[in-house]
């Protein structure tokens, strides 16, 4: 059985490309060693994926590759 990291002292942030208007918002905390925890945030006290740092770069790779079609 694995332990929930501690997240208290996560600075969250919403990504530059959401609005406030825009209900489907995440937010990412990236100030933490070893882990990218990622949230929904509409429900700040709610759960959180945690990603380590290369899976999470990974990911926002395969996005930006998708988003300019590289």
């Amino acid at each position: 059985m694995s332990v929930a990291p501690d997240l208290s002292t996560a600075a969250w942030r919403k990504s530059r490309h959401s609005h406030e208007s825009d209900s489907a918002c995440v937010e990412v905390a990236d100030n933490l060693p070893g882990i990218v925890p990622v949230r929904d945030s509409k429900d700040p006290e709610g759960p959180a994926l945690v990603f380590t740092r290369d899976a999470w770069a990974a990911f926002v790779a395969d996005l930006e590759a998708a988003r300019t079609g590289g």
